[in-house]
Order: structure tokens, then C-alpha cells, then sequence
């Protein structure tokens, strides 16, 4: 396992790479909430940079229009493949999403499906299946997995919902804190329930919820409730071979010293 970085792909996405470097790591994940910069110009700028500074992009975090709310009240009506209201335009960015990485040469693309809903008999979860079917063969025709982010569901939901899917490239971008985050589960327990579907990991923190409204909060990697000795034992029990990459939500100056006091903890468990 390594460590890296997620990376917002911004017009000084180069600058960013270099920032990488400096701080000795050059895998990260690519992250964009803007249709409009799935261009082949981006592509090739993106792709100039990665060969100038030997940088391995491990996913393409693709996000998607419409509102946006993280909780357990707005959240589930605005997140997500689960809204009836904003699933075709969604579905549609995220296969332009796919086709934008295959440019890069990114193999697995990562989202937030949103609140899948607990009970398999409910017509939106089947409706929510089969929109993500779409996505789906969209990835495997691109060569591509496509990677659920953890959070806004429990561990054995996330699972029947891949096994109902039934496709090969499919699998999770395991993040522990958003587990935490949203009261869902203690992310070292839930790779028994989904572990041998894990691709990606990301390095965050967070603490669990104190109202019923609000998620919990992130924190630095290492002052939240992720026991990361035990997860980090639990993936290499489960013989997990990707790259753990550093998330934190937060920007400027304190968000670089926190991302490198991430490293270091991380990779003195490695």
C-alpha cells in the first residue's frame, strides 16, 4: 500500500501535482463537480502534468449537478442516484465522467450513489439498481470499475446492492471516517461484511453524529474514532493491495499540515 492525496482538478492542476511531490507522494485521486472541465484540452494538459512529475492517478472522484446537502434530512432527497428528480442527468454526467477518464487513463471511477434505501422491496431501490446498471456499462465498455464511496449507507446494504447489480467491475472506495460520519458503521468491522469489494481507501477522520440532523464531523487523521492501527492490520489481513489516499476537507495552509501529519501516521502502520 501507499499513501497519496486527493487532488480538486483545477486550472493549476499542474501546481497541485507539485505540491505532491514536494510532499513526498505522487499517487493521488482526481476530483471534479464540474461537467464543464471534461474536456479533451483538460485531458491533455492533465495528461502532460502526469507524465512531467511521474504522477499515478489511482480514480476520478466524479461528482454531479443539482443541490447538494449532507444530512440525514436534506440528504437523502438531494444526493445521489436515489432522487428520481435529478437521476438522468446524473447518470448522464457520470458516464461523461467515464468517458473524461478514459482519457487520462484512469481505470476506476468513484461517486457518493447516495441514501440507497435499506429495504430491497422498495421500488426506488430497484429503480436506483437499475440506474446504476447504466453507469455501470458505461464503465465496463470504457474499460473501467465503478467504485460506490461509503457513507450514506450500511455495510450490508452497500453489499446487496453490488450483488444485485451482478457485474464484475464494480466494487467500493472504502472511506472509513464517512462510516463514522454518518453512524453507519465501525469501518474495521465492515470489511467483514464487504472487504473483498474494496479497490480504493481513503485516510480521513471524522466522529460520529451528536443529533439526529447533522452528520458527525471530520477531524485530523488520528483525533477522530477510525482506529487506523486496526484498520490498517484489518486491510492488509484481507490482503488489500491499493493505495490509502489522504482526504481532508478542509483548505490553505492547516490543510497541508494536516494531510502531512496523515502521512506520517499512515505510514508507520504501513
Amino acid at each position: 500500500m501507499n499513501v497519496g492525496v486527493l487532488i480538486r482538478m483545477e486550472k493549476n492542476v499542474e501546481e497541485k501535482f507539485k505540491e505532491l511531490i514536494d510532499m513526498g507522494m505522487n499517487s493521488c485521486q482526481l476530483v471534479s463537480w464540474n461537467e464543464e472541465d471534461f474536456t479533451i484540452e483538460n485531458a491533455d494538459i492533465i495528461n502532460a502534468a502526469v507524465k512531467k512529475y511521474d504522477i499515478n492517478i489511482t480514480a476520478f472522484w466524479c461528482g454531479w449537478s443539482g443541490p447538494v446537502t449532507w444530512d440525514f434530512y436534506e440528504g437523502p432527497i438531494t444526493l445521489g442516484i436515489v432522487p428520481r428528480a435529478y437521476r438522468f442527468a446524473r447518470i448522464e454526467t457520470l458516464k461523461r465522467g467515464s468517458d473524461f477518464a478514459k482519457l487520462i487513463g484512469i481505470r476506476d471511477i468513484v461517486t457518493h450513489a447516495g441514501f440507497i434505501p435499506e429495504n430491497p422491496r422498495e421500488t426506488n431501490y430497484y429503480e436506483t439498481v437499475a440506474a446504476l446498471k447504466q453507469i455501470v456499462q458505461k464503465c465496463k465498455e470504457n474499460e473501467q470499475n465503478f467504485l460506490f464511496e461509503t457513507g450514506q449507507e450500511t455495510p450490508v446494504t452497500l453489499l446487496r446492492l453490488i450483488e444485485d447489480i451482478g457485474e464484475s467491475n464494480v466494487g467500493i472506495n472504502l472511506d472509513p471516517a464517512n462510516l463514522i460520519m454518518y453512524g453507519k458503521a465501525n469501518p474495521v468491522d465492515s470489511l467483514e461484511v464487504f472487504g473483498k469489494y474494496v479497490m480504493g481507501v481513503h485516510g480521513k477522520d471524522g466522529i460520529y453524529p451528536i443529533d439526529g440532523k447533522n452528520l458527525g464531523k471530520e477531524v485530523p487523521l488520528g483525533q477522530g474514532k477510525v482506529d487506523y492501527p486496526k484498520f490498517v492490520a484489518k486491510l492488509k489481513e484481507i490482503r488489500y493491495q491499493g493505495d490509502i489516499t489522504i482526504e481532508r476537507e478542509i483548505s490553505g495552509e492547516k490543510q497541508k499540515e494536516d494531510i502531512k501529519l496523515a502521512k506520517s501516521i499512515l505510514e508507520k502502520l504501513l
